[in-house]
């Protein structure tokens, strides 16, 4: 395997650009784009001006109007955009989302360098550029980038900030990616079992400035976002849909309804807690980084009442580490299964064939099926502990 990786690297950035050189060519002209959610963010956010950034929907489809979901202060974010034409913000969009993916390969190989004794050199820069191109086919990332979705800048933004070397701009870091989606929340985790108390803090604060810029700039909207809409999760969409890839969404569709947060969801996500707890705390003992983000970004996924598919890009640094980061024949199972899954687009086949967004009972295959990113989340905060500590043994030895 060495050796033919080694053959791949010497003509990585060749590889990198016939793979962008082909997904420029599957999308064409870019005013046919859809980019269904760039459009709402680029058209809905002038409404945060006006006090009706709540008020306006976007039409998509006859029973499923598209609705500003984040709080003010993304919308504030993404003024700028606005203002530009829609065909260059749909260009501005792919360029910045692309560069992204490659930031987010990066920021991964990095610290896998690091923890390994090694320079970020040559061949680590082109193990960056090789897994760029091959993560651009990952289900997640296309999905992202069809529709235009913010998951790539935000994740790769988060990422970077978490392990950043000063706490102040960690912390200030998550607390920006907060005000803008909530869901990098769970980052501060990281941080408090990681004893990073100031990132923390920090956090906090920095969060607590965009929820002040968003009462600013429209304080009718920020009320009613924070003390009316917060936690509606319908609203941000079907909760049975097969591409919403939580414990939320796959227990609903075993069951046949939404199970909200009633028993079936509250013992997965002790489950959950529990092999997070484990996994985090060989982590962190093993002063493993890259593991701990991992741990912490999949329990996210899985606990949070909305995982879309392309929420999941933090699979790739998952892989990365699985890949270079330990030793132990599970882990070649496990990152083969998630390359699999990712690469081969499943749940666009289950969104085929589901009966409606809408409609939450299915055939049983599906509901199983359904399963697959949980499943594999689940199974990676498993095998954590003891993947690290077949690493430590190594490293012993050595």
């Amino acid at each position: 395997m060495p050796e033919f990786e080694n053959r791949l690297l010497r003509f990585a950035p060749l590889i990198l650009c016939v793979s962008l050189g082909i997904y420029a060519a599957i999308l064409g002209n870019p005013a046919n784009w859809g980019m269904i959610d760039l459009k709402v963010y680029w058209s809905l956010s002038p409404n945060v001006l006006s006090d009706q950034l709540y008020d306006i929907n976007m039409p998509f489809t006859a029973d499923f109007p598209l609705p500003f979901t984040y709080p003010p202060f993304a919308a504030l974010t993404f003024l700028p955009l606005s203002a530009l034409p829609w065909i260059v913000t749909r260009i501005v969009w792919q360029v910045l989302s692309l560069f992204c993916l490659w930031w987010l390969v990066r920021t991964a190989l990095k610290l896998l360098a690091a923890k390994a004794g090694q320079d970020y050199d040559v061949k680590w820069q082109r193990r960056a550029l090789l897994w760029t191109a091959v993560s651009l086919w990952f289900e997640p990332v296309r999905k992202t980038l069809d529709f235009g979705q913010i998951n790539l800048p935000l994740v790769a933004g988060v990422f970077a900030a978490m392990v950043a070397t000063r706490q102040i701009t960690a912390g200030l870091g998550v607390g920006a990616g907060i005000g803008l989606k909530l869901t990098p929340g769970i980052s501060v985790l990281y941080f408090l079992a990681t004893r990073k108390w100031t990132a923390a803090l920090w956090s906090g604060i920095g969060f607590a400035i965009t929820v002040a810029l968003g009462f600013l700039v429209s304080a009718k909207d920020s009320w009613r976002y924070w003390f009316e809409l917060l936690g509606a999760a319908d609203r941000v969409g079907p909760v049975g849909s097969a591409i919403n890839q939580s414990l939320r969404g796959a227990l609903s569709r075993t069951f046949g309804y939404d199970v909200k947060t009633g028993w079936p969801w509250l013992l997965a996500v002790a489950v959950s807690a529990v092999l997070t707890w484990f996994a985090l705390r060989a982590a962190v003992k093993a002063e493993d980084t890259l593991a701990a983000v991992v741990v912490v970004q999949m329990f996210g996924l899985l606990v949070s009442p909305i995982s879309w598919s392309h929420h999941w890009l933090w699979v790739i640094p998952a892989v990365l580490w699985m890949v270079y980061g330990v030793e132990h024949r599970v882990r070649k199972w496990l990152a083969v299964a998630w390359v699999v899954v990712v690469a081969s687009d499943i749940i666009t086949f289950l969104i085929v064939m589901q009966p409606s967004i809408w409609e939450i009972p299915r055939p049983w295959p599906l509901a199983l099926l359904g399963w697959v990113y949980p499943a594999l989340g689940l199974a990676t905060l498993a095998v954590v502990p003891t993947l690290l500590k077949t690493e430590q043994r190594t490293e012993v030895a050595l």
